[in-house]
């Protein structure tokens, strides 16, 4: 788990703890700088098009609860690159990509956590590309260990390849998943009743069953996309 620098980059505000939240908060609990980045804007999807009155707000509310998040995370105030919602696929990849780089070479990042690239939202699976594309190994690149994880209601539901954990982080129930726990509760209505599958429920469900794949008490679940020992 050591790491000095860790980036997640996430499609959506939310998308960050449910993939990654409890791992984030432990990084952070050793000492490791931790920076979020969030690729689309999270809300305008709701809208008939992303300038529709309420958007701005919606989205600005969105953003919010993502700055509280990244508060109880421990992580540093998260970065908004505000690409419209569940619209990345008419997007130039390309710029996708020189916008996560950008971020990338300004962090600095050992580690990196992003999308699988199966998931079912077609953000998600273009976060996770670009992420891959922006991360990939060249000299004077420092990103070491680079991981995909799972975000319910999404990596269940991809009809490609099914996501296969290959490394798992423990997450106590009474310190790193409470955490993740609390940091859910920052969105609100953003994470709905059981038994949706981004409910808490599901969350501490998911982190039961992937601590037992483990024999661990909870976990979450990464692939590990790549790991370079220099």
């Amino acid at each position: 788990m050591q790491a000095r620098a860790v980036l997640a980059v996430a499609a959506h505000p939310d998308d960050e703890v449910l993939m990654a939240g409890a791992t984030l908060a432990r990084h952070a609990a050793e000492g490791a700088r931790v920076d979020i980045l969030f690729v689309a804007d999270g809300g305008s999807a709701r809208f008939a098009a992303p300038d529709a009155p309420g958007a701005a707000e919606a989205i600005a509310a969105r953003e919010e609860a993502a700055r509280a998040a990244a508060r109880i995370l421990g992580a540093r105030p998260p970065r908004f690159l505000r690409f419209p919602d569940n619209r990345l696929d008419s997007a130039a990849l390309l710029d996708i990509v020189k916008a996560i780089e950008a971020v990338v070479a300004e962090s600095e990042p050992e580690t990196v956590y992003t999308h699988f690239e199966g998931d079912l939202n077609i953000d998600h699976a273009i976060v996770g590309r670009a992420v891959r594309t922006a991360c990939r190994p060249t000299p004077g690149r420092g990103v070491r260990r680079l991981y995909a994880g799972e975000t319910l209601s999404a990596s269940e539901w991809g009809g490609g390849p099914r996501f296969r954990p290959t490394r798992f982080v423990g997450c106590d129930a009474a310190g790193a998943l409470a955490t993740k726990i609390a940091a859910l509760r920052a969105y609100g209505d953003e994470i709905p009743p059981a038994p949706h599958p981004r409910s808490l429920e599901a969350v501490e469900a998911l982190a039961r069953s992937r601590g037992a794949e483990a024999g661990l008490d909870h976990a979450e679940a990464f692939e590990i996309i790549r790991e370079i020992d220099a």
